[in-house]
């Protein structure tokens, strides 16, 4: 058997060399190893037509995330990102029976977020707590942009108690426990009263979680940080399923201590909310005119999506069978940045191009702290390309949590004036 064995190695710059062997007599197809010392250059040369920019995506689902985010930060690059919480509450037990009222004594009104991670700097940050007056519905779609009126204009946090230490490393102490780490919001005790002489007035409001519901439909947890410098700030991530998020009443009765618990469950609709500011920024710039992204190129999560075009892709033959392809972005990136780029990134297509529907590549693009650059596994879907199964409508890249985090990544375009450019190298056989 006849083949032709080719090695490419592509550098973003306005040309690229490729290099073709010389047909030989080589292993039979589907070997696990290529001999290196059969791939011969000689003649040929290609030129691919690289585009680097990205593009603003304001329509991401946001609701039943994996994470609640809440937070708000000024990035020195791409401005300013926040993000809020609206989630519905379910009853601990149904037909709670308080007994007498003046009996009780509530001694406090706490919403706790059960923390997983955060993004960006530790610190203060102020919170806001209003109640919903429209109804949330799990079987809704909701989406990064959408917002639900409050039922009125009062900010249940306790006055005064509104500026928080925000950590998701630092460990809460309850009494006499210890627990994992939450963020705990006071909120003001006469909301809770409220709910006291609603649940022993003979209404059937505690009945079912269905009535509840009506009677409350949730809260909206925000922050309000005025003045917020560039390069402060950051994005608490919470399990708002898990057991340790919930509005807890804690009240005394005949001098006992008790607490009555409403919960968030995965029976709850709950949504992020995340407005991004970019403007005056480098990343707008981009979003506005594409050529600007031949120097950098962004992408952040609910916000910019990052795309490169190959064109050389279409230039392989359609006899070639594609043995690897890896594709090499490197970022700009400084250890120790709190802003870092995400661990992993999604890699997806356009099957009809300029189109906003994306398709995934079945393939992830992961972070190499040592080059500081993502490497991406191409080779199913350059050999797609070759085949004529999918177009060359180039890729779209995101944060793997584009729809559930505060990650943002800057890549280096083919003109950049950092040492490391983004490069593809691709080894086939053309038969």
């Amino acid at each position: 058997m006849w083949r032709k064995g080719l090695f490419l190695s592509a550098t973003f710059l306005f040309s690229v060399f490729l290099f073709f062997a010389c047909k030989k007599k080589e292993n039979p197809l589907g070997s696990n190893v290529i001999d290196q010392n059969q791939l011969l250059a000689s003649a040929g040369i290609d030129t691919f037509q690289l585009k680097t920019f990205n593009y603003f995506d304001d329509s991401i689902i946001s609701d039943n995330a994996a994470f609640g985010l809440l937070g708000s930060y000024v990035d020195p690059v791409f401005g300013r990102y926040n993000a809020e919480i609206y989630t519905q509450f379910r009853l601990e037990g149904l037909n709670p029976d308080f007994g007498d009222l003046n009996t009780i004594a509530v001694d406090s009104f706490v919403l706790a977020l059960k923390y997983i991670n955060m993004y960006g700097k530790t610190g203060p940050q102020t919170f806001e707590v209003y109640e919903i007056g429209e109804d949330l519905s799990i079987d809704s779609t909701y989406y990064s942009f959408t917002t639900k009126a409050h039922l009125n204009n009062t900010n249940l946090v306790q006055p005064g108690k509104e500026t928080i230490e925000v950590n998701s490393k630092n460990l809460t102490v309850v009494g006499q426990d210890t627990l994992d780490s939450q963020l705990r919001i006071p909120l003001s005790t006469s909301k809770a009263k409220s709910m006291l002489i609603e649940a022993m007035s003979g209404s059937t409001t505690f009945a079912t979680n269905e009535s509840f519901l009506s009677y409350f439909k949730g809260l909206h947890i925000r922050t309000n940080n005025i003045g917020q410098s560039s390069g402060d700030g950051g994005v608490a991530y919470f399990s708002l399923n898990d057991p340790a998020s919930k509005l807890v009443m804690y009240y005394t009765q005949n001098g006992v201590q008790k607490t009555f618990s409403f919960l968030i469950n995965s029976s709850c609709a709950d949504f992020n909310h995340v407005d991004i500011d970019n403007s005056m920024t480098a990343v707008e710039a981009v979003n506005n005119d594409t050529i600007t992204g031949q120097i950098q190129y962004f992408t952040q999560s609910f916000g910019s999506r990052a795309v490169v075009e190959i064109a050389g892709l279409s230039n392989i033959p359609s006899t070639a069978v594609i043995h690897s392809a890896v594709l090499e972005l490197p970022v700009a990136y400084q250890t120790g940045n709190p802003y870092s780029p995400g661990f992993d990134i999604s890699v997806a297509t356009r099957l009809i191009p300029g189109s906003t529907d994306l398709f995934s590549v079945n393939t992830t693009g992961t972070f190499d702290s040592f080059s500081k650059s993502f490497k991406i596994n191409l080779r199913a879907y350059v050999q797609a390309i070759v085949n004529g199964e999918v177009p060359n409508s180039g890729l779209v890249l995101s944060p793997l949590l584009h729809s559930t985090s505060a990650d943002r990544i800057v890549f280096n375009g083919p003109n950049t004036t950092n040492k490391s450019k983004p490069k593809i190298r691709i080894l086939y056989t053309d038969f």
